[in-house]
């Protein structure tokens, strides 16, 4: 059975080849609202098929509001 490496900070995980990314963080417990996912550098997309030996790393996303008293 092929494995896909999916990494995120310093945790890492396992699924299996042949799922879509978005198939994959739900399988670890991953919002994909919260990530961006990068193979060898470069970003993917939900839908992309990952497949055996790929390592994944995900980079959280941060967002929200502006810091109250910063830009007054």
């Amino acid at each position: 059975m092929d494995i896909v490496k999916v990494v995120l900070r310093d945790q890492e995980f396992e699924v299996k080849a042949g799922m879509t990314l978005r198939h994959a963080l739900e399988k670890i417990g991953v919002n994909r609202e919260t990530v961006l996912a990068t193979r060898n550098g470069e970003l993917i997309t939900d839908d992309e098929i990952l497949q055996g030996g790929d390592v994944i790393k995900l980079i959280a996303v941060i967002s929200g509001g502006l810091v109250q008293g910063v830009f007054q």
